[in-house]
């Protein structure tokens, strides 16, 4: 019988501190918009979050909104296909998390290049939008932070 807390059903059952979890952290919402500049006025005067930059280039317009104490940043894009927003998790390297997630019946969509690193982005059997990444230029931030193109 697995071991279940006190009061909470079997599926709520805590993970040990030694259990690994699948990724290091959610560093990013990537959210698709269809009027990026529209969306960051909503979260930015109305809700309150700060701006962290506002980027256009190669035909696309990306901007970063904390709303809370990252991670994660909020990222509004407009060449993000669909409604569904992706999840971007962390991981130390990238090959090896695709490695084992293979091993575990998960199947490669897509691979290319962010500012930050390498990333993998895929759908989810119900749906849902992740994407796994290596930080390996974590000054690619910086370079953007202020930003307002528009």
């Amino acid at each position: 019988m697995p071991w279940t807390m006190p009061g909470k059903p079997r599926t709520a059952a805590s993970r040990r501190r030694d259990d690994p979890v699948a990724f290091k952290s959610l560093d990013f919402v990537y959210h698709p918009s269809r009027d990026v500049k529209r969306d960051v006025a909503y979260f930015t005067e109305v809700l309150g979050g700060r701006l962290h930059f506002a980027v256009e280039g190669m035909g696309a317009r990306v901007a970063a909104i904390e709303l809370a104490p990252p991670p994660p940043m909020f990222l509004l894009a407009d060449h993000v296909e669909g409604d569904t927003p992706i999840l971007v998790y962390r991981v130390p390297n990238l090959r090896k998390a695709l490695t084992e997630l293979q091993q575990r019946g998960w199947r490669e969509e897509s691979t290319f290049e962010i500012p930050h690193g390498p990333i993998c982005s895929f759908h989810a059997p119900g749906g849902q939008r992740v994407a796994v990444y290596q930080l390996r230029r974590p000054a690619a931030a910086a370079s953007f932070d202020c930003r307002r193109d528009f």
